[in-house]
């Protein structure tokens, strides 16, 4: 194997170089660069809290829980027991002045009106009872 060193051309001229040499190019780039770093301030994405310091106090009170069912039939049963739209709407009325709330638990059966729910779940709110939970609702679920 050979290489050939010598001039490719007759003339005792040298060849013009054709490319950029981009060696100082970057150079000065990664000076600007390194400069860049240095002056940027850190940034520090933290947030100072005082956290309270020893056990949290149990809660010993348990809420009630109040069953609502909705059968077959879209009769309202309270905690057992049928009631009409004025019964249920003045018992929600005592629940909703009693501190802490009881948790409503509305059971609607897979064959009731919706707008019997939808009534109920609505005079609830109307009436301000705020933790309310719809229980069953896997049964809709084919």
């Amino acid at each position: 194997m050979s290489m050939n060193v010598g001039r490719t051309s007759g003339s005792d001229e040298p060849q013009v170089m054709m490319d950029i040499n981009t060696t100082p190019l970057i150079d000065v780039l990664l000076v600007l660069l390194v400069m860049l770093i240095i002056t940027i301030p850190i940034q520090l994405h933290s947030v100072t809290l005082e956290l309270p310091v020893g056990t949290p106090p149990s809660n010993a009170i348990k809420p009630e829980k109040i069953q609502i069912d909705i059968d077959e039939k879209s009769a309202v049963f309270w905690q057992g027991l049928p009631v009409d739209a004025s019964e249920l709407d003045q018992n929600m009325r005592a629940l909703a002045q009693l501190n802490p709330q009881p948790e409503v638990h509305i059971r609607p059966h897979k064959l009731s009106q919706y707008a019997e729910f939808a009534r109920v779940l609505s005079s609830s709110r109307r009436i301000g009872l705020t933790k309310i939970a719809v229980i069953g609702s896997e049964q809709f679920v084919k």
